[in-house]
Order: structure tokens, then sequence, then C-alpha cells
């Protein structure tokens, strides 16, 4: 019955391939008409689309600025504040949803913009477009990247994990699907030699276009400063910046810098524990990551199902031995809930000789009855009165 119903309609994943057919058709489309562009042309395509995605937020943008504004000034009641920012809290909420929905417009260009980039590079040695200050940046760290007066020369030849590589990829449509697939948030199986390093640049170079950051999870350093070096011209290319987190020291300078990155690199188990540490900090300026946007995971069943057997599990020193901030608060504690008894007990006696006393008192009984159930709900006077 199983399998007269797939032919009937066919598997899940043809189903699913169907519905992604027309955007990788779209983005064909789109890749046929950037030949005829100039490097500098096709760079500026990026520049285009971070116009279009900060245009398109602008107004919800204009509101959170707003309301952030108001819930700073001084004096102002705390449950206004907190009202503030809990508006706050929607509208980005609000903006996440609605940036969602421009990055899926944008998707086929931003797709051929990446697999037109990649055939420049397999089909030429050199890419010369007019120099950015990114571009004089790169030229400084990177030998790929050559200044020539205003001109920046991108070569398609650079050092990826200490062996030199030769760019020599394009995207075909398998690539485009899967691209789509890992942006809907979905895992993309594909078998040996079918281009999964290729397929991570797509997804990337879209959602980088955020400004947010992308993270890219790998199972083992090597990979994560391999694929950091070796897709990373690409995007470098349209000045987006690139980093490895493994490269650096925990809570260091750099590692932060590389979190900053337009796309960032690494292993599970350091964005793991960056993220635990950032959780056990007591300073904001010492914290590492930002906000989270995106993340793809390259080998998704070694990631979430092999190395999740073992939890990260991170403890923090104790500052005096067995002088702990339990014992410092705990006398503290003690007397708020003390008194807290008591004003509730006084509260209590109140409200019943005000109840008492009949209908005269009986309104000004029942708020301070109120009061001592606000104040202590599980108190057995007050229940059992």
């Amino acid at each position: 019955m199983l399998g007269f119903l797939n032919q009937l309609f066919g598997s899940k994943s043809e189903r699913d391939i169907k519905l992604i057919k027309p955007l990788v058709e779209k983005a064909k489309e789109e890749y046929n008409t950037l030949a005829s562009l100039t490097n500098d042309e096709l760079r500026q395509k990026t520049i285009d689309f971070k116009g279009r995605i900060q245009s398109g937020l602008e107004d919800i943008d204009t509101q959170i600025t707003d309301l952030k504004a108001r819930a700073e000034v001084e004096n102002l009641p705390m449950n206004e504040k907190t009202d503030l920012y809990e508006q706050v809290d929607k509208l980005q909420k609000d903006r996440d949803k609605e940036l969602e929905k421009i990055l899926k417009e944008i998707l086929p260009e931003a797709f051929a913009v990446m697999k037109d980039t990649a055939r420049r590079f397999t089909e030429n040695k050199t890419i010369e477009v007019s120099a950015t200050l990114f571009d004089r940046e790169l030229a400084a760290r990177k030998p790929n990247v050559v200044i020539k007066g205003d001109n920046a020369i991108h070569h398609n030849t650079w050092l990826a994990a200490g062996t030199e590589v030769t760019w020599n990829m394009i995207h075909y449509d398998v690539q485009l699907i899967g691209g789509v697939v890992l942006h809907d948030g979905k895992i993309a199986e594909m078998a040996t030699g079918e281009g999964k390093t290729l397929v991570g640049t797509l997804p990337a170079y879209l959602n980088a276009l955020a400004g947010n950051g992308v993270h890219i999870v790998t199972v083992n350093d090597y990979l994560a400063r391999r694929d950091s070096e070796w897709n990373g011209p690409l995007f470098e290319f349209h000045g987006l910046s690139v980093d490895c987190i493994d490269k650096h020291q925990p809570n260091s300078d750099e590692r932060r810098n590389a979190y900053l990155a337009d796309i960032t690199f690494g292993t599970n188990n350091e964005f793991g524990f960056d993220y635990l540490r950032d959780n056990m900090t007591q300073a904001p300026e010492s914290l590492v990551q930002r906000k989270l946007h995106f993340a793809m995971v390259d080998g998704v069943d070694s990631v979430l199902i092999d190395d999740a057997r073992t939890p990260l599990i991170i403890s923090g020193p104790i500052p005096r031995g067995d002088e702990h901030e339990f014992y410092d608060l705990k006398p503290r504690i003690e007397r708020l809930v003390t008194h807290q008894k008591n004003f509730v007990n006084i509260v209590l006696n109140e409200a019943k000789k005000q109840i008492a006393n009949g209908n005269k008192g009986s309104e000004d009984g029942g708020l301070a009855l109120l009061r001592a159930h606000r104040g202590l709900p599980k108190n057995k006077a007050l229940i059992k009165f």
C-alpha cells in the first residue's frame, strides 16, 4: 500500500523538491543574465541586496529605536520601562519574520550571484576589480589579493589548511536544491561527491547579507580551518568578512572579533563552550558571542547524534572555598522572609478586626485580606481564616 501511494503521490523528498524547483529555475534564469556584467557590477549586487534588506526593515527598526530611547528616559517608572521592552521584544520577533520574507525574495538572485562568482574564479586565474578599503585590508593579510594602483586583483589560487588549492567548482542544480533546503532550516542529505561543502556557500552568503552573522559548525578543527580558508575568498570577494574561532584562544579579543565576522566557522564544542561561558559571565564586555542569528551544521549526523551523547558541561571555580555566595546571601533572605511574615500577620489581624466591625469596615478589611494573600498565599492562619 505504501509503495502504491508513493507511486501515486511521490515520496516526501520528491514532493519537497517539486516545491523547490521553481526557486532553482529562477536562480538559473538570474544566473544567465549575470555573465554580461563586469566584475564591479557583480560585486555591486551584494551592496544592492543589503540596501533592499535595510529598506524593507527600516520602519520596524525605527520603531524599535524609538521604544528603546523612551525606555531609557531617566526616572521612568519600572512598570512602564518593562512594558516598553516587552514591545521591543515583540517587534524583534516581527523583524525576524519580515527579514525571512525579504531573504526568500532575494534567494534566487543571491544564489545566482554566488554561482557566477564561482564560475568566474573557475574560468579566470585572476579577477580584477576596483579596490575597496576591505580589499586593501585583505591584501595586507592574504597573498591571493594584490593591490595594483586603484584596482584589486583576486587570484583563484590560495592556501587552505596548508595546501594550495585552485578554485574549480561551479554549483549544479543539486547544490542549488541543497542550498534552499539548508536555508529553510532542514537537513540536506547528500552523497559523497555531490559537493556538500559547496552547497553551504549559498545559504551562508544569503544570510550573511543581513549583517547579523552566520555560524558554520563542523565536527573537527581541521575541517573548520580548511573550509574557512577554502570557501572564504568567494565571500571576501563580495566584501563579507570570514573567520574561524578555532584559530583563536577562548575569551580573547581575537575570538570576539571572529564572532563579529559576517561568516564564522568553528567546531561544535567551541561554539558550545563559548555559549556556556557567556552564560556564566558577570559583565557584558566579557561576552564573546553576539545575538545568535543563523547557523548551519556540516555533518549533522556526527554533531547532533554521535557527539550529542557527550554533553557539554562546564563548572566555575568557587571564589573562597566553602564561603560560597549562598552563605553570604542566606541570612539576608531569611531576614527578608521573616519581615514579610511579620508584615502579613499584622495585615491579617487588621483585616480580621475590620471585617468583625461589619459593613463599615468590610471593604477595607477585604483589601487588607487581599494584601495578606498577595504577601504570603500559603500562610496557615490566612487559609484557616
